[in-house]
């Protein structure tokens, strides 16, 4: 029986079903849970051994399933333990790619009641430097890369221990090898003895700062636990409204290609999370390629993927699109950077069973808070969907009163899954936080159903394919450039990418620079993705307003203007 958005919402969060939700009180704020999600990550940890010898890894030609992950990260919790005397609350951070030991590290850790920290692989060895030294980092998994990256301040960061991932070679004085530290796996191991409670630390995941410092958002077991339940119960109220019949526990397992990082709260939270959880299988890719992805998919039968909007596109304009069997394709799900409406029709062109879903969410709400799919989607393309039933969410004006449908102001989020604040920043964490509601920094309106409609970010931030970019931290290294007097940074609209990075300079009188002179300036100075695609360079004030702030929307012209006067 095909059902309303409503009807299907009821029936799933009825009193004793397995949605049932309830009223609890929170870090001293009222608000409602899911009754029925896993109290911690050990507990995730530990139900996925059920799964036994199910495929739980696919990386490249090397297969684990779930109770070899179980064995190795059980037995991984015992070497931290007793040979670095890692304990609750101690911080272990990760920064690598996605690597199957990335998976094994992370369930090894919070198993233990340890906080995980992990870092964007894309940092420069400055950024990776200062995550470790703000979060108390007390032992470091790398990859070769950040490795390298890091070696120069290795012996200053106050750790216990480093350990390499997946090296080869010669390592730098006082690295250990990943698989002399696990060694091998037991495979009748339990975990180490530990007590952990909902609302212990978990996590802290760093996102950009608008002072160009990261901050890291401390998340707890409740936060992960709420979103590894949130996309369960969205994928079956979508299944309910179509009106197709839930999975049976015989039902066949799905499987999941990991197109974005892990070390981001989608890759982690929602993808990983949700298939250690479901007894599916996850594929993993060393880094973002259509092509590679439509190999994967054919070859291991995905049945969804996705990550940001960007990588749809990509799959579905490849001039190879009709060569690859994709049929076992069921669903793809994005969110994390601005979404066309035009994307959802292209879905159903290109994949004519597919379910596409768009999310909302932030680092700050451990991923999902709302969802739009199905039919839903096709109705609303514009819209992120209907929050959660954990989720409020209000439009308020600047004084925080709640303003009426269809009214703009900034969103803001209260729920299980908003993490507690930023890890050793109370100003920051009393500037976002109010009563247990997150400031969103975005400006949106609700119409009279409740769905979500994101107009533009508060923020003086973009995204570039789910890659926040804080305009501030690029206008300050272009600054330090001796022949910049002014920069204002936007971001470009792009088809595939969603935004990309422009800068606007003033070129002080008498100097002279190029475009290429500007961007490899920038190198090493900010990560890759950062640096501006196009830098437009004037010999004239940059527009400004009556308080001396640039005037963001009147420097879009100036990328189209072929009449700009240039300095370089």
């Amino acid at each position: 029986m095909v059902m309303s958005v409503e009807q299907a919402t009821a029936a799933l969060t009825q009193k004793g079903a397995q949605f049932e939700t309830e009223t609890r009180v929170v870090n001293g704020v009222e608000m409602k849970v899911w009754k029925n999600a896993p109290p911690t990550l050990r507990a995730v940890l530990e139900l996925s051994r059920g799964h036994g010898d199910l495929p739980f890894l696919v990386y490249e030609n090397d297969r684990l399933t779930f109770a070899e992950h179980y064995a190795a990260a059980a037995t991984l919790a015992h070497r931290m333990r007793d040979r670095f005397g890692i304990e609750k609350g101690d911080r272990v951070a990760i920064a690598m790619r996605n690597f199957p030991e990335w998976v094994e590290i992370f369930w090894a850790v919070t198993a233990i009641g340890a906080i995980v920290v992990p870092l964007n692989a894309w940092f420069t060895g400055g950024e990776l430097t200062y995550c470790l030294r703000d979060s108390g980092t007390v032992l470091l998994f790398a990859d070769a890369e950040r490795i390298e990256r890091l070696a120069p301040e290795m012996a200053g960061l106050g750790l216990r221990a480093a350990v390499a991932v997946r090296v080869e070679g010669a390592l730098p004085p006082g690295v250990l090898r990943f698989e002399e530290v696990l060694g091998k796996p037991d495979a009748g191991v339990a975990l180490p003895a530990a007590e952990i409670d909902p609302e212990d630390d978990a996590t802290i995941f760093y996102t950009s700062g608008t002072t160009g410092k990261p901050k890291g958002a401390l998340g707890t077991h409740r936060n992960f636990c709420t979103n590894l339940v949130n996309i369960v119960f969205t994928t079956l109220r979508n299944m309910l409204q179509r009106g197709d019949p839930l999975p049976t526990p015989d039902a066949p397992k799905k499987a999941y290609l990991l197109s974005v990082p892990l070390f981001h709260v989608t890759g982690c939270h929602s993808v990983m999370g949700g298939t250690i959880l479901l007894g599916a299988k996850l594929v993993l890719m060393r880094k973002w390629d259509p092509e590679e992805a439509m190999r994967l998919i054919e070859r291991e039968k995905v049945t969804a993927f996705g990550g940001v909007p960007s990588m749809a596109w990509q799959v579905m304009e490849s001039p190879n699109f009709a060569a690859h069997d994709l049929s076992t394709v069921e669903s793809i799900g994005y969110g994390g950077a601005p979404a066309a409406a035009a994307l959802v029709e292209r879905i159903g062109a290109k994949f004519p069973k597919v379910t596409a879903s768009n999310g909302y969410g932030l680092t700050e709400t451990s991923s999902l808070a709302s969802q739009n799919a199905g039919v839903n989607y096709q109705r609303k393309p514009d819209s992120v969907g209907l929050p959660v039933p954990v989720n409020e969410m209000k439009v308020v004006n600047e004084k925080g009163e709640a303003l009426p449908a269809r009214e703009v102001g900034e969103l803001w989020i209260k729920g299980p899954n908003v993490v507690k604040g930023y890890w050793n920043k109370p100003e920051a964490t009393a500037a976002a936080f109010t009563e247990g509601w997150l400031h969103t920094g975005d400006l949106a309106w609700l119409d009279e159903e409740g769905f979500i409609y994101i107009v533009d970010r508060a923020k003086d931030m973009l995204i570039r394919a789910g890659e926040n970019i804080y305009c501030i931290e690029v206008e300050d290294a272009l600054y330090s450039h001796p022949a910049v007097m002014d920069a204002g940074v936007i971001g470009l609209p792009h088809r595939v990418l969603g935004e990309e990075v422009g800068a606007v300079v003033q070129i002080k009188p008498g100097e002279r620079a190029s475009e290429e002179t500007l961007r490899n300036h920038l190198k090493g100075m900010i990560a890759a993705f950062k640096i501006p695609v196009r830098i437009v360079m004037l010999d004239t004030p940059l527009p400004r307003n009556a308080n001396g702030k640039i005037l963001k929307r009147e420097l879009l012209p100036f990328f189209a203007d072929p009449a700009v006067k240039g300095a370089g």
